[in-house]
């Protein structure tokens, strides 16, 4: 945090790009652990306009946010973490911070509902799997891992001059996804495709650097929790899910989901130690910064795609049902 000098808007009206970009979200919208039921739900539900694959699909609900008809839906993609990372104080309060109920904490929650609703005719559970009310669950469960889109500060980033590789100034948040270090980190290790980083990253959750920490990923405890208080990975998040479902069908209100704060304060916490560790106008995509960035960002991305299997192993499987 020390490094960081000072906030400089230089765009205006900045623009919003999304989390992880286009092939950010398509390396988290390629979970290679799908249980049978959950994959059959896929591949019948999404027809051939996204390859009936998770990973085409996955960038729908950012390309279309700013047509007039799904304007409401972009508040739903961040929530706006009042925090102050700044001076080293990150956290996520769902009542603080989505009082009104509009952020991507209950979007989560409310699409759920929607995608196991089977009473729903054939276009309509393929709407509720791109969308909460024309929001996507693959989209989101990829957006709550992106530590900016857990953060209020100057828009998530949207209003901090950044640059990658000598390129024209744009902002930290673009910087941060598809037009800056994901694209730069894929090109030069992962063959220039999110299939070869969704590979790579696999690899790394069933053999590699992640195979000891991945249980830990489906876990919804608090890390400050006492050891002895905390669920078994994966229980906690199977009994909010079908707690959440069984809710929904017996026309009972729905709470809050603690699984997506859990996340979203996971992610937040790297506002404070990585995301704002720079000087203004510092190449973001070399050096220092670039090489403690591309870590997190591997990481986040394995994490988000292996909890969105688990998510809809859960919700068509009954169980988490991995490695």
């Amino acid at each position: 945090m020390a490094r960081f000098i000072t906030l400089i808007s230089v765009l205006g009206a900045a623009v919003h790009v999304s989390a992880w970009g286009n092939l950010g979200h398509e390396t988290v919208g390629r979970p290679q652990f799908l249980a049978p039921k959950a994959a059959t739900f896929v591949h019948s539900t999404l027809n051939a306009t996204w390859n009936f694959s998770l990973g085409p699909a996955a960038i729908w609900a950012d390309q279309v946010k700013g047509e007039a008809a799904f304007k409401w839906s972009a508040n739903l993609h961040f929530v706006d973490a009042e925090d102050s990372p700044l001076t080293g104080s990150c956290s996520v309060q769902e009542q603080r911070d989505c009082g009104n109920g509009q952020c991507i904490l209950t979007a989560i929650a409310n699409f759920t509902t929607r995608v196991v609703e089977t009473s729903l005719p054939k276009e309509q559970i393929l709407e509720a799997l791109l969308f909460l009310d024309h929001v996507s669950l693959v989209h989101f469960i990829g957006d709550i891992g992106q530590p900016l889109h857990v953060e209020a500060i100057e828009e998530g980033g949207n209003g901090i001059s950044a640059k990658c590789s000598g390129e024209s100034s744009t902002n930290l948040h673009a910087q941060r996804s598809d037009t800056g270090m994901v694209t730069k980190h894929i090109d030069q290790s992962h063959g220039g495709t999110p299939q070869q980083y969704a590979n790579d990253l696999v690899a790394e959750i069933k053999t590699g650097a992640f195979k000891s920490e991945a249980a830990s990923w489906i876990s919804c405890s608090s890390p400050t929790e006492p050891l002895s208080k905390r669920s078994p990975p994966g229980e906690m998040l199977e009994r909010e899910l079908k707690a959440l479902v069984h809710a929904h069908r017996s026309a009972q209100a729905i709470t809050p989901l603690a699984c997506p704060l859990v996340w979203a304060a996971e992610s937040n916490a790297f506002d404070c130690s990585v995301v704002f560790d720079f000087t203004t106008g510092e190449d973001l995509c070399s050096g220092t910064y670039f090489a403690n960035a591309i870590p997190v960002i591997d990481l986040q991305l394995a994490k988000q795609g292996f909890r969105l299997a688990a998510w809809l192993n859960v919700l068509f499987d009954g169980a988490t049902k991995l490695p």
